[in-house]
């Protein structure tokens, strides 16, 4: 059949239906996979900013602690040395102190020295027989010998004191240059736990993971610090120890006699206290002997009440036990409830020789605790007799401190005497 129009098709060669639809498929597939990535891409990069960003914030959380930590521990430490210091130096204004008190006593044993040698010298120029060697003459050698010793361990004293004062000088500066330290060091992490990272004057560093050659680690940081304050401590008494003995041969000559007293009355002293401390505590114990007798007999009440109830319980099971052993023919079996009555009576009894034994036990102790209150009641009667004994006693050592032996006048001026602070009160 003809047409009325001519059709030219282009010189090109065509593609199938199928491959234009497998050609859409393919480009379709293709999106999609892009796009899964795409999205992929975005959850694992939105993941990774989250993770981070946490990470980075508790990194930095973690550290700021760990810093706040190590400012609390030099800080602690710092006050520990601190401390160290102002007792090394208290201690060494009181050694310089003493030992110029034992200079001075020197000086006067110099002076003692003088008034013996002249009374040897005036003894000398008795003549006949009066020039002999009588009482009088051992006592001032004697005398004489006992100052050379009193002397030579006064110098001893002192040479030791200077000893001591230079050691302690060199715990001083070496406790001085580790407070500088600890004092920098806390400035350094104070500032770092003030820093962000928004600040103005942070960048990067050319090696800042670095380890210097003097590092040293945290034990041994530890141990140093401890060793200072061990030095200290054993420095500080062993001059604690040395002023002592320094300031007992300064006082041992004119304190002979008066010492003895004060140890004998301090002796009595110590025997009214400690017979008072006793005394008291025999108080205390009766106080609570008797609550404790109060509280037990309340305690066997209400033991005999519970023995009696469970008295009437066991009753009751042993009722019940009994009537249901009158079952007829095949219902008189061995069955749960029996079983239960067979054990609970079982354990009432358990109970009640429990109870029991409590209560014999309570009655016994009860009895121990009234015959122990007998013996501290006579207890208590033999310490007032001794020390209304002893108190007579330190009454009639009284007069054994009569005229320049006196005592002073006050109690306040007693407590200065003894507590040695009479360059401490101001003048009036």
């Amino acid at each position: 059949m003809l047409t009325s129009v001519a059709s030219v098709e282009k010189p090109i060669s065509r593609v199938s239906l199928a491959d234009w639809v497998g050609k859409v498929t393919d480009i379709r597939l293709t999106c999609d996979s892009r796009r899964a990535d795409a999205f992929e891409l975005r959850n694992q990069s939105r993941q990774l900013r989250n993770e981070t960003n946490s990470k980075t914030k508790w990194d930095n959380y973690h550290n700021n602690v760990k810093l706040q930590d190590r400012i609390t521990e030099v800080t602690r430490w710092r006050d520990i040395i601190l401390d160290c210091e102002s007792d090394v130096k208290k201690e060494i204004a009181d050694l310089k102190h003493e030992k110029e008190l034992t200079e001075a006593e020197i000086e006067y044993l110099n002076l003692s020295f003088t008034v013996v040698s002249e009374c040897l010298t005036q003894r000398d120029k008795r003549g006949g027989s009066d020039l002999c060697r009588d009482p009088a003459e051992e006592e001032l050698k004697r005398e004489l010998a006992v100052l050379e010793s009193l002397k030579k361990m006064l110098t001893d004293k002192c040479e030791a004191a200077w000893e001591q004062t230079n050691r302690l000088e060199e715990i001083k500066f070496q406790l001085e240059e580790d407070l500088s330290d600890k004092t920098e060091t806390l400035n350094i992490d104070d500032f770092n736990l003030g820093l962000d990272d928004n600040c103005a004057n942070i960048s990067y560093k050319p090696h800042p993971l670095r380890v210097p050659k003097q590092t040293l680690s945290h034990d041994s940081w530890l141990e140093h610090c401890r060793f200072l304050q061990q030095r200290t401590t054993h420095e500080l008494a062993t001059s604690q120890q040395l002023r002592e003995s320094m300031f007992v041969p300064r006082e041992r000559a004119r304190n002979d006699l008066q010492a003895q007293n004060e140890a004998t009355n301090y002796a009595l002293r110590k025997r009214i206290y400690e017979t008072q401390r006793i005394k008291n505590e025999l108080e205390w114990q009766r106080i609570n002997m008797v609550a404790d007798m109060e509280r037990l007999v309340t305690e066997m009440a209400n033991l005999e009440t519970a023995y009696l109830k469970k008295t009437n319980a066991l009753k009751l099971t042993e009722t019940r036990c009994e009537n249901r052993l009158y079952r007829p023919g095949n219902e008189l079996c061995h069955d749960a409830p029996m079983t239960g009555l067979h054990d609970q009576a079982i354990q009432l009894r358990n109970t009640q020789a429990q109870l029991q034994e409590k209560i014999d036990n309570a009655r016994s102790t009860a009895n121990a605790l009234e015959e122990q209150l007998l013996v501290v009641d006579r207890e208590l009667a033999n310490k007032n007799q001794a020390l209304m004994t002893d108190l007579q006693c330190l009454d009639l050592r009284d007069r054994l401190v009569t005229g320049t032996r006196a005592p002073p006048p006050t109690q306040t001026d007693r407590n200065i005497v003894l507590t040695r602070i009479q360059n401490e009160i101001p003048d009036e």
